[in-house]
């Protein structure tokens, strides 16, 4: 699928380099089609890492998609540059008019604070209020799905006794739902947390479908049954070495941090990590653009009504 991005985006490089064909504006405004339009909130800290996963993941379908980087105005990150973000990241203000075929609410290492107690709290819930009128489907990932989940639904989130860290297998169920068509019985993905929102609270739910689970991890993948959210608590997203440079920055600080489960060749830290979820993750995203998206978006946004 062509990614649509600017043109001096750092993550093109690399995208390019993989064999990602990556279309610049210039060609795009060339093509005779409307490419989806799809709004990026990154929370992470290391926004360009970020930026390249889920370009990398997006990049699996035919689909032309045109992303747009949504920064916060009331916080200020500490790990990526200013200049960065000044260049390729836009504000809330800027954009709250517009619409979107698709948005994705990326995780947040703030799952130690209540929800309350996060600093952009408040302007968080606008952005999620808004998506109800503004975006056709909204992914929200990690702690995203977990505040997602809270806002929307009450739904707590629990502390774990430790850090789950690792890759783990997850039962696919209701497998005539679009979301995991074409996913076999079980799938593998990384998960990398300290909170977990738990299935007896879900069910209380009507509207919300559990789509994948695991005996260690907890749920895994859900989504209101119309598809307009869909939540997914892990990181299908995640490169090869993400949880390696987690598990040693935990290292570096002294936390004495368990070995990722079913990660490291034979659990040894000194081998080269093992990628066994990348077709979850191409999978998973490519369903969600086809069936979430594409199929129900019309081809002009704002001839819609408000409520989507």
């Amino acid at each position: 699928m062509p990614i649509k991005v600017q043109n001096d985006l750092p993550a093109r490089a690399i995208l390019e380099s993989e064999n990602i064909f990556v279309m610049d504006e210039k060609r795009a405004l060339s093509q005779d089609i409307r490419p989806l339009q799809i709004l990026i909130l990154n929370l992470m800290p290391v926004k360009e890492e970020t930026e390249l996963q889920l370009l990398r993941a997006l990049s699996n379908t035919p689909l032309q998609v045109d992303c747009t980087f949504l920064m916060l105005s009331t916080h200020t990150s500490k790990n990526t540059s200013a200049s960065h973000l000044n260049k390729f990241y836009v504000t809330f203000s800027e954009i709250e008019k517009k619409k979107y075929d698709g948005m994705i609410i990326t995780g947040a290492p703030v799952e130690s604070l209540e929800y309350e107690q996060v600093n952009y709290w408040n302007e968080l819930k606008m952005i999620m209020e808004w998506t109800k009128t503004h975006v056709h489907s909204t992914l929200y990932i990690c702690w995203g799905a977990q505040a997602g989940l809270y806002y929307h639904y009450g739904i707590p989130k629990y502390p774990r006794e430790k850090k789950l860290s690792g890759i783990y297998r997850h039962k696919v169920l209701h497998h005539k739902i679009p979301l995991v068509r074409g996913m076999d019985d079980f799938v593998m993905a990384p998960h990398s947390r300290y909170t977990e929102v738990r299935r007896e609270d879900i069910e209380k739910h009507p509207e919300l479908n559990i789509l994948a689970e695991s005996a260690e991890a907890g749920v895994f993948l859900l989504m209101k049954k119309d598809g307009s959210q869909i939540f997914i608590q892990g990181h299908p997203e995640y490169d090869r070495m993400t949880l390696n440079g987690e598990y040693l920055r935990d290292v570096g600080k002294g936390l004495s941090p368990e070995v990722p489960c079913n990660y490291y060749e034979n659990d040894n830290p000194t081998e080269r990590p093992i990628l066994s979820w990348r077709t979850t993750c191409n999978m998973l995203y490519a369903n969600w653009l086809n069936y979430y998206v594409y199929q129900v978006t019309p081809y002009d946004l704002y001839g819609t009504l408000e409520s989507v």
